[in-house]
């Protein structure tokens, strides 16, 4: 038991677990507002322009129905409301909703990465940041434009201990092409001297 728990709290103590509980409690808390900009703002703008284009009062308005079910009045007579609870529809208006929801949520977490790591690159010493940029340069991955305005401001003051793109070394094909050159070498080499 003891060890079961040592575990788990070696686990929980992990940071990118704790990372992790902060973005869901934080993206909690971030959904209900685009849920609240989304109904608040936008779902009014589109409820508009959805009555200027199709007629409709709203998102909610927009149904695909597949079993209609209408009100039945005080004398027992049908009548032309539908009735929602009874009936079998889509709701095209929830999608539309969801949709607009996940896009505006997606791109803002876009940018608070971006912003974030941004923010981080620009926070790290020089130590830091050229074992970042060398290990990218080795790799031949892209830098970021702040790693390149970083790279340019410290070449100009450290041109000697600054990050550098490795040269490739020759290919097969170029060693073994120097491999054969050196033998005619030491071959010519050899016969001239016999003569």
């Amino acid at each position: 038991m003891k060890k079961f728990f040592g575990e788990f709290k070696k686990f929980i103590s992990r940071g990118n677990v704790l990372d992790m509980a902060v973005g869901v409690v934080v993206g909690s808390a971030f959904t209900a507002i685009v849920t609240a900009f989304t109904n608040g703002i936008l779902k009014p703008f589109l409820d508009w322009l959805i009555s200027l284009c199709f007629g409709k009062d709203s998102l909610d308005g927009i149904l695909i129905y597949l079993k209609k079910a209408y009100t039945v009045n005080e004398l027992g007579v049908t009548t032309d409301v539908v009735d929602l609870a009874n009936s079998i529809y889509i709701d095209i208006g929830a999608l539309i909703t969801a949709i607009i929801n996940f896009i505006l949520i997606a791109l803002v977490v876009f940018i608070i990465v971006k912003v974030v790591n941004r923010v981080k690159e620009a926070t790290l010493d020089d130590d830091e940041m050229v074992k970042l940029v060398q290990g990218k340069l080795d790799k031949g991955q892209a830098l970021t434009d702040v790693e390149k305005h970083w790279l340019e401001r410290y070449t100009k003051k450290h041109p000697d201990t600054a990050p550098k793109a490795k040269k490739p070394g020759p290919t097969v094909t170029e060693a073994l092409l120097a491999q054969i050159v050196e033998l005619l070498k030491d071959k010519n080499g050899e016969g001239e001297k016999a003569e």
